[in-house]
């Protein structure tokens, strides 16, 4: 069995490490230090478990879980953490058991006998069934098959094509298998709807400008074009424009 471990400190780590080789029969394919990491081993090694704290600086263990949901082959999660209010969060996001900290052999080993005796398909429900309140810090892409993730910070818009969302950010633009709807919903406040297939984020927007045919824009930092505002939301940007700046 591969096991990926990841944890920010490194003291953790090598326990974690040393418990396992005392439990022996176990492959310890890499370390991570956060979960942007992690997903990106998890993609490269394709571990069977992963061992996963909770609080992390960054992208923090929950969110990770909630990534791997998307995954072809994802590994089993198995969240260790100092803080056991996160046990309800943890189990929503796909685990299949939470190690309280400071974690001993015997619960260890338990742990990873239970991940033995799930089949691949049960793996793979508990996984599809990832959710979690809190918005993600990131977005996940694949791009010519390879995971990118891209931070909601540096989200300049996002424009609905059919079955996909173009995310267009600081450094280029991925294509997403999400809906507008959905991210409205996660992202709340951060974006404003400009147009039933777009949605612009309030820091990046510089204002509305007139253009032919009667046409509104807004216009966004970073980006030469501006978007075009339909006239159902042009008057609630207005409203809302006149209270940002």
């Amino acid at each position: 069995m591969k096991i990926l471990i990841t944890d920010d400190e490194a003291p953790a780590r090598a326990r974690l490490r040393s418990l396992l080789e005392e439990l022996g029969g176990y492959e310890i394919v890499s370390e991570a230090a956060s979960g942007a990491e992690a997903l990106r081993l998890c993609e490269s090694l394709q571990p069977d478990v992963l061992l996963l704290d909770i609080r992390m600086p960054g992208m923090d263990g929950l969110e990770a879980a909630r990534h791997l949901a998307s995954f072809d082959k994802p590994p089993a999660v198995i969240f260790t953490t100092a803080y056991d209010q996160h046990a309800l969060e943890a189990f929503d996001a796909s685990a299949v058991d939470y190690l309280l900290k400071p974690i001993r052999r015997e619960r260890l080993g338990d742990a990873l006998s239970k991940v033995r005796r799930l089949t691949r398909m049960q793996l793979a429900t508990i996984g599809s069934r990832a959710t979690s309140s809190s918005a993600r810090t990131h977005l996940c892409a694949r791009v010519r098959g390879n995971l990118q993730l891209v931070p909601i910070e540096q989200v300049i818009y996002c424009m609905a094509d059919q079955k996909y969302v173009t995310v267009r950010y600081r450094e280029g633009e991925v294509l997403i298998e999400e809906s507008l709807k959905s991210l409205e919903q996660e992202f709340g406040e951060r974006f404003l709807r400009i147009h039933r297939n777009a949605l612009v984020a309030w820091k990046y927007l510089e204002g509305v400008e007139k253009a032919s045919g009667g046409r509104n824009l807004v216009r966004l930092r970073e980006v030469e074009d501006g978007l075009e505002v339909s006239r159902r939301h042009i008057a609630d940007v207005r409203h809302r424009l006149k209270h940002l700046f």
